[in-house]
Order: structure tokens, then C-alpha cells, then sequence
């Protein structure tokens, strides 16, 4: 295992341009498990899929279960993990500063604060507020045992495709001290590429339906590609369409992926 002081650096030398880091995001300690038996070198936390584990959606967890349900993933596994800070929740720097010195309290490799507030979907942070709550999420991420810290720029996920916009964002969010910069919802190569090239920080991309191949990605510079709640939200699309082959059909063709999972849980959670 990783020591604890060691974690943040050994997380960061995972990020690359042009080898990226792929980091899947599990929803609990058992994903988690699965997800490092199968080769991942480090894995994020994701709101969505744990939210989804208390039945609701996301933008509705607590900063204290956050970083609960954080902290139990990061005790689950060897590999560093980074946890999805949401917006810090709050609007303060001093109140971001806290949210991150506490997750780094509790064995995490790494966080990320995003500029949206939460409070409707047009509501992104004042830039230069953005920035001053960056810049106190990196002062106290830079706290012993550190934290790599994630700065997101939204605006392409919450109705404001502003490249140029986002670009500033992420420029000054690498002035304020992030370690690695990510605009969720971008899937244009050029896009990317001139965010690439217009930042001096790795880049992280986020998978979504139409997103360039791994290997394009890679040539276009980028260090990091994460998946978010997609793969929670595969685990429940599998489970709805067994449950309905089950009420539906009464028959039982769900049980050949049954049998694979068991093999994974069995191959996951007996490797110690």
C-alpha cells in the first residue's frame, strides 16, 4: 500500500500527456475492488453514483457524506483516489478551504472542486470568485498529506458552451494553483487540443457518447480520461433490464451475466 504521505505524488506521476491515466469513478467499496482488480491504476469518486446509492440524484449528498462514502473507498483499495468535491459545497473559499483540508484527512490521493454552484443550471461561479475558491482549495490541498487538486471548469456540461470562456477559467485556475485542469462535456478533438495547448497543466477528459478515441485523445495531449457516473449508471441499466426480463418475460437469460459478475466478485474481493 501506498503510504499515506506518498499518495498525492504517486498520484500525480500518473498523469501524462499523451499516455493518459484511465481512472474509472466506482460508487462503493465493492466497485472499487473490482475496479483495481482489473488493472486501474487510480480511481475517483463519483456524486452521481453515490448519490444513486441512497436513491437520490445527484447535487442532493451532504459534505459530510461525501467525504464518508470517500473515505471508505479509499480504505477499500491500494491505488490512489481522488474524491469529487462537488463545488466544495459552498460558495466561500474559507468554507472550500475546509472541505478540502477535511477530505485530506481521511486517506484520499486527490479532489476536485467545480465552479457551478448547484443552485439552477446557468449558475457558474463569478470568475474571479471561481478563482479565489480555487486558490483555497489548492492552499489547503497543499497541506501535509497533500491533495492533487482538480480544478473543473462547467460550463460545457451546464448550457454554456463558451470554449473561449472555459479556457480563461482554466488558465486562471492554474495560476491559482490547481494541479490538473478538466472541463466536463467536452468532446470536440480540436476542442480539446486547444485547451491542451492553451494550459500548462495535465488535462482531464471526461467520457461521453461521441468523445475520440483513447489513442486520439492520447495524441492530443491529454493526461487523464475519467468516466464520471457512467459505469454506475451501466450497473443499473443491467439491473433494470433483468428486472424487467424477469416481471416481463418470467424467463431467466439475465443469469449468464450473473455468473460473470460472481467470477469478478470472486476474482475482486479474494485478493488479499
Amino acid at each position: 500500500m501506498i503510504p499515506s504521505v506518498g499518495k498525492a505524488s504517486a498520484f500525480l506521476e500518473l498523469h501524462v500527456p499523451g499516455r493518459p491515466l484511465l481512472m474509472p469513478n466506482p460508487w462503493d467499496a465493492g466497485t472499487a475492488r473490482l475496479l483495481a482488480s482489473l488493472g486501474f491504476k487510480a480511481l475517483a469518486t463519483t456524486s452521481s453514483g453515490h448519490a444513486a446509492t441512497l436513491g437520490r440524484l445527484d447535487g442532493s449528498v451532504s459534505r459530510e457524506e461525501a467525504i464518508a462514502h470517500a473515505a471508505s473507498i479509499a480504505a477499500a483499495v491500494d491505488v490512489p483516489v481522488s474524491a469529487d468535491l462537488e463545488n466544495g459545497f459552498a460558495d466561500q473559499p474559507e468554507a472550500v478551504f475546509a472541505t478540502v483540508r477535511a477530505a485530506a484527512a481521511v486517506g484520499l490521493a486527490g479532489c476536485s472542486v467545480e465552479d457551478f454552484s448547484g443552485q439552477s443550471e446557468a449558475f457558474i461561479y463569478d470568475a474571479g470568485l471561481a478563482a479565489e475558491r480555487i486558490a483555497a482549495a489548492a492552499e489547503a490541498a497543499r497541506i501535509t498529506p497533500g491533495l492533487v487538486l482538480t480544478a473543473r471548469a462547467e460550463n460545457f456540461i451546464r448550457g454554456n458552451p463558451d470554449l473561449a470562456d472555459t479556457i480563461a477559467r482554466l488558465q486562471a485556475y492554474q495560476e491559482a494553483g490547481a494541479d490538473v485542469l478538466y472541463a466536463p462535456g467536452l468532446a470536440n478533438i480540436d476542442d480539446i487540443r486547444q485547451v491542451v495547448a492553451s494550459t500548462d497543466r495535465p488535462v482531464n477528459v471526461l467520457v461521453r457518447a461521441g468523445l475520440p478515441s483513447v489513442a486520439e485523445l492520447a495524441e492530443a495531449g491529454v493526461a487523464r480520461v475519467s468516466i464520471g457516473g457512467a459505469f454506475s449508471h451501466v450497473a443499473l441499466a443491467a439491473l433494470a433490464r433483468a428486472g424487467r426480463e424477469l416481471l416481463d418475460d418470467g424467463t431467466y437469460a439475465f443469469m449468464d451475466l450473473a455468473a460473470e459478475g460472481r467470477d469478478h466478485a470472486t476474482a475482486a474481493f479474494g485478493f488479499d
